[in-house]
C-alpha cells in the first residue's frame, strides 16, 4: 500500500486536454498488487481458520471499500483535476487520508497480506510489523500526522512538492503512511486508551480544521504553483480556489475526526450506562 503514495505520474503540469483517467503503471500496478496480495492472503487464511470467518469477511469488506475509495481518488479524473485546482487536490487528499485510510486500517490488512507471502519472507517482516505496532500509539500517531500536515502545507515545502517529482512523492508518502498509522491507532484503542484516542481525534479535528480555516479566510493564494495559473476551473481565482479548498479541509475533514471521537466515546460509555440501568 505504501507504494500508492507515488500518486502523481507527472509534476503539477497543466495539460491542454480535459482531466482524464490515470492509467499510469506507477498508480495502477501498486493498486492491483495490493488487491492481489490481500485476496491471496484472505483465501489462504480462510482455508486454515476454523473460526472467526465472519469477522474475516467483515474485514475483507472494509478493505475492499477502502481500496475502492483509494482507487477512485487516484485513478479517476479527480486526480488529474488536482493538477489544475487546489480544491480538487484537497478533495483527493481528504479521500485518501480519511475514508480510504480509515477503512483500510480498520480491516487490519497486514496480517492477511502476510499469508500471501512465503514463510521465510513472513519471518523477515516480523520485525517491521513490531516496529509499526510500536508507532501505533494514539499520541505518537497523532503527532506524526499533525507534523506531516503542518509541514507539507507550509508554502516552501508545498511549492517544492508541486515543482519536483521526488518531493511530491515524499509528500504523498508522508500523508499515506501517517494516515494509515493514525487510524490504525484509533481503531484498536479500547478501555482507558480509548479516552486518549478520542482526545487525539478532537485534537486532530482542531489542527486540520484550523489549517483549513486559515486557508478559507486568506485573501491571497499561499502557493506560487497555483497562483501562477491565473483563472482556475469553475471560474475561480487562485485565492477563491484556495478558500474553497480550505473549507473542504475545515468542515468535512474536521467533522469526520470529531464525529469519530464522539462514536468512540459513545462505545466506551455504553456498557457503563447499561450497568447503571441494571443496578
Amino acid at each position: 500500500m505504501i507504494a500508492l503514495a507515488m500518486l502523481h505520474a507527472g509534476v503539477h503540469r497543466l495539460p491542454d486536454e480535459a482531466p482524464g483517467w490515470t492509467w499510469a503503471p506507477s498508480v495502477v500496478v501498486p493498486l492491483l498488487l495490493s488487491a492481489l496480495f490481500y485476496a491471496i492472503g484472505y483465501m489462504r487464511l480462510q482455508r486454515r481458520a476454523e473460526g472467526g470467518r465472519a469477522q474475516h469477511r467483515r474485514h475483507a469488506l472494509r478493505f475492499a471499500a477502502g481500496w475502492a475509495v483509494l482507487a477512485l481518488a487516484v485513478v479517476s479524473p479527480l486526480h488529474e483535476g488536482g493538477e489544475r485546482s487546489f480544491t480538487l487536490h484537497m478533495i483527493e487528499h481528504e479521500l485518501i487520508m480519511v475514508p480510504a485510510a480509515l477503512l483500510i486500517a480498520s480491516a487490519r490488512p497486514l496480517g492477511v497480506m502476510f499469508w500471501a507471502m512465503p514463510a521465510t519472507m513472513r519471518q523477515g517482516l516480523k520485525g517491521g510489523a513490531r516496529w509499526w505496532q510500536g508507532l501505533a500509539d494514539p499520541v505518537v500517531a497523532t503527532a506524526l500526522q499533525a507534523l506531516a500536515l503542518i509541514l507539507w502545507h507550509a508554502p516552501p515545502l508545498f511549492d517544492r512538492a508541486l515543482g519536483h517529482e521526488a518531493w511530491h512523492i515524499a509528500q504523498h508518502l508522508s500523508f499515506l503512511i501517517t494516515a494509515l498509522l493514525f487510524w490504525w491507532a484509533m481503531t484498536r484503542a479500547s478501555g482507558r486508551s480509548a479516552l486518549v484516542a478520542a482526545s487525539c481525534l478532537f485534537v486532530t479535528s482542531l489542527i486540520g480544521g484550523g489549517l483549513g480555516a486559515l486557508m478559507a479566510f486568506s485573501t491571497s493564494p499561499w502557493y506560487a504553483g497555483y497562483a501562477a495559473m491565473g483563472m482556475m476551473p469553475f471560474g475561480l481565482s487562485p485565492a477563491e480556489d484556495q478558500q474553497l479548498a480550505g473549507l473542504v479541509m475545515w468542515i468535512p475533514g474536521g467533522m469526520a475526526h470529531a464525529g469519530a471521537a464522539l462514536i468512540l466515546l459513545a462505545r466506551l460509555f455504553r456498557p457503563r450506562r447499561e450497568a447503571d440501568a441494571i443496578g
